[in-house]
């Protein structure tokens, strides 16, 4: 087991503290944009996001022939995103029409990006 031992001579406590609360101050978006992303990090939800970002709102039976997958498959992506605000939608008739919740668009755009852009590596 290890031990959580410093060798630091002093700590700095007012920063230390100030750190604590900063941190607290930021947990209950910490942990949403984590859920976020971690829904995005999955390759088909991640290609998801990211035609509804190109198409501005598409419907699954669309989705899934572009990505070549079964419709409840493709639903089943969606279901997620929706349950966790990254996805709204609306029906049209008989058609269920998704698209991204505008909420979350700035902390999409930036993996848009890198998507859209030629890779550096």
């Amino acid at each position: 087991m290890e031990s959580n031992n410093c060798i630091r001579v002093l700590a700095d406590e007012s920063q230390l503290k100030q750190c604590k609360a900063d941190i607290a101050a930021i947990e209950r978006d910490v942990q949403q944009i984590a859920g976020f992303l971690s829904l995005a990090g999955n390759e088909v939800r991640l290609k998801i996001l990211f035609l509804l970002q190109q198409e501005e709102q598409m419907c699954p039976c669309d989705m899934s022939d572009v990505l070549d997958m079964k419709v409840p498959a493709v639903s089943q992506h969606l279901r997620k995103m929706k349950d966790k605000g990254l996805v709204k939608f609306k029906k049209v008739g008989q058609i269920i029409f998704y698209f991204l919740n505008e909420e979350h668009q700035s902390l999409l755009q930036p993996l848009f990006k890198m998507i859209q852009e030629p890779s550096k590596v």
